[in-house]
């Protein structure tokens, strides 16, 4: 396969030794990768491509989240995710991501307002909850809830009206944190706390969650900082798991509310939004700061099942960005709450290691975001079942934004994987008395 000098660009397919030639264009992006386009591959050649997982495969089109991971950078509409971290919150972001610009300080003000005003949930969803049992994992909850959304409010399920669409993005960003505070305090038989409009999005999540009406909580600025630095670092990250499973489901013109459902069943899995779960575990297994050196050395070795979480990642090949925001706001956290934890000093020590140890830096195990939320989650007293929910939590505004992408895209077609099939080829029926 050779790239055509000609404009426009073409790669040049051929089917065997001095075979058939097929010209495929070559599209490009504004940045990152080109594409080959093989739309027309089928047709021409009766041949489908071949790529488990579809990591060299583009999807789509979007206008969203760029990831060099190569060179660690994550950007959303053009905006270095450090920058936005440092200097946004996480409804603007969401803002950015819906509507393509950052918010005019009017735009932010009306669109916080609208988030504020739609976090209360329809009061008979409680009845949901009462049919859960009552250690029901919070994201097993979760599926069942978030779907249920779209039997109380029909007037957003018109996924061709676009004033639907932006009231069910809308709601969807709103109750998601009430629903997941609910859940949480579901797992622990307390009563749900109502949402406060005069709280930003952070503390109000961290206020549902923690106050008990026995008495008065009050929100940790820095806690309500670290949570929403959290939110904006896992808001997207291009077209992974969970968010083709959103798009896959919206393709098929499923109302909002299933199809963020479905991202939520995708995220559950331990491959994707269980990371942080599992650097708690690792850090349990490893269980006291005097073992790090016998671990490291297992890490090392290849015959050896341990695995070290939370060091390295599949896409930044370099380090994590959203790593290096974490990092300065899990020292702050630690500092701020005075925590005397033999599990958070292993994490520390640990952390202190990989920055040095040559190994690490050879092999680029550098601690990645899952390593630092991890930390903080638990320095904050959130139990692990809820990790993998608040990451739900902040990756809704992901999965809306690249939701209403989809249906806007004129390209937009229902999503239809092909097969390479290996089973039998035609057998004749043989009757039961005969086999």
């Amino acid at each position: 396969m050779a790239a055509d000098s000609n404009s426009p660009k073409t790669v040049t397919l051929t089917q065997g030794e001095g075979g058939e030639q097929i010209e495929l264009p070559v599209l490009d992006g504004s940045i990152g990768p080109s594409v080959v386009d093989i739309r027309k591959l089928y047709g021409a050649t009766d041949m489908f491509t071949f790529d488990p997982g579809y990591g060299a495969t583009g999807s789509c089109v979007s206008g969203l989240t760029y990831i060099d991971g190569d060179n660690g950078v994550l950007m959303h509409r053009g905006y270095a995710i450090e920058d936005l971290a440092e200097k946004s919150d996480f409804l603007e972001l969401a803002y950015l991501l819906l509507e393509g610009e950052l918010p005019s300080a009017e735009e932010k003000t009306t669109f916080d307002n609208a988030i504020s005003r739609h976090t209360m949930v329809h009061e008979q969803l409680s009845i949901f909850f009462r049919g859960f049992r009552r250690d029901a994992h919070p994201m097993a909850i979760m599926c069942g809830v978030v779907g249920a959304l779209s039997a109380f409010y029909h007037d957003s399920t018109d996924i061709h009206d676009p004033v639907q669409r932006m009231i069910a993005s809308r709601r969807l960003i709103a109750k998601i944190p009430t629903l997941a505070a609910m859940a949480y305090k579901y797992s622990l038989g307390q009563p749900f706390n109502h949402p406060r409009n005069s709280l930003n999005y952070a503390e109000n999540f961290l206020h549902m969650c923690f106050a008990v009406p026995a008495e008065d909580y009050v929100v940790n600025p820095i806690l309500a900082e670290a949570m929403d630095k959290i939110f904006i670092l896992h808001a997207d990250h291009e077209q992974n798991a969970s968010t083709s499973t959103v798009r896959l489901a919206g393709s098929s013109g499923a109302n909002p509310f299933a199809c963020i459902a479905a991202g939520i069943a995708s995220l559950w899995g331990p491959a994707h939004g269980g990371a942080n779960e599992a650097v708690l575990n690792m850090l349990n297994e490893i269980g006291h700061k005097d073992n790090i050196a016998e671990f490291v050395a297992r890490a090392r070795d290849r015959d050896d099942p341990f695995r070290l979480f939370g060091f390295g990642h599949r896409v930044y090949k370099n380090f994590d960005p959203r790593a290096k925001v974490l990092r300065q706001t899990c020292h702050e956290v630690l500092d701020a709450l005075g925590v005397q934890d033999p599990l958070l000093e292993l994490a520390m020590e640990l952390e202190d290691m990989a920055l040095k140890d040559q190994y690490f830096i050879d092999k680029k195990l550098y601690p990645n975001v899952d390593f630092y939320s991890g930390i903080i989650l638990k320095a904050m007293d959130f139990p692990t079942s809820m990790f993998t929910v608040l990451f739900a939590v902040a990756r809704t505004t992901g999965w809306v934004a690249q939701w209403n992408e989809m249906i806007t895209d004129p390209m937009q077609r229902i999503g239809r994987p092909r097969q390479l099939y290996t089973g039998p080829t035609h057998r004749d029926y043989v009757e039961i008395g005969k086999r």
